[in-house]
């Protein structure tokens, strides 16, 4: 067995960015960082059906923003931004500080790594059979663009005594290349046998020199190309001479 790193950890600086941005004193340092830990933590569970892929905390001189990258937006901002408001006074309320949250959607589902890794947990709760859910949600990924991916579920899998872990593999998963844009996914499924592990890795190609990581996030449209609720110009009739 080798010596196992995380591979979002040991890319950051290089092609991953931070997902708190933010600098501090030493004597502020601790509390930023388990402030953080407890805005993801709230969140995730208060959201947990709106398929959370990542949260990113920036701060500034008087404010924090929050960025929730999501595969479900509706859910979040809620029928006239009323989820997103209430979110909003909740987490400001849990941490004593004014906060701003923005929300994101996730470009492409199926190559998010957190995402493929929840879906896979909702199946083993559901009581699918751990290889077929396995199974499915590589073949999405793979449909979806990427150019491998590896499964690895963990714990007392079809009602086993004994605990085990079994992994699945598509494609390339070069682990140990810098330059590799590896996304992965971590959670835990919660089953009437206890708790599987759930771990997904998939690999989205090489970068060169400078270049950063897909973060698989929708760009946002401009006004220029926002003509969803625009009428059509009516059709003129145009009569032929015969």
């Amino acid at each position: 067995m080798g010596q196992k790193t995380h591979p979002t950890g040991f890319r950051i600086g290089i092609i991953q960015p931070w997902v708190s941005t933010w600098f501090a004193k030493v004597k502020d340092y601790g509390q930023f960082v388990a402030e953080d830990a407890k805005i993801r933590k709230f969140i995730k569970k208060k959201l947990y059906t709106a398929g959370i892929s990542k949260i990113l905390i920036a701060r500034k001189a008087q404010n924090t923003t929050v960025t929730v990258v999501t595969a479900k937006p509706g859910i979040v901002v809620g029928r006239g931004r009323q989820g997103i408001d209430d979110l909003k006074k909740e987490v400001s309320k849990y941490i004593g500080k004014p906060i701003i949250i923005n929300v994101v959607e996730v470009a492409r589902i199926d190559a998010d790594a957190q995402l493929v890794a929840e879906a896979i947990a909702q199946q083993l709760e559901k009581r699918v059979a751990f290889r077929r859910a396995m199974k499915q949600a590589m073949q999405r990924t793979m449909r979806a663009g990427a150019q491998g991916i590896k499964v690895m579920v963990s714990g007392r899998l079809g009602g086993a005594e004994i605990a085990r872990s079994e992994w699945a593999k598509e494609g390339r998963i070069p682990l140990q290349t810098l330059r590799a844009d590896v996304d992965y996914g971590f959670t835990e499924a919660d089953t009437i046998m206890g708790k599987i592990g759930v771990k997904v890795w998939i690999f989205k190609g090489n970068l060169m020199p400078g270049e950063k990581a897909d973060q698989n996030i929708k760009a946002k449209s401009g006004k220029e190309g926002s003509d969803k609720g625009a009428r059509r110009p009516k059709r003129r009739a145009v009569e032929t001479a015969e």
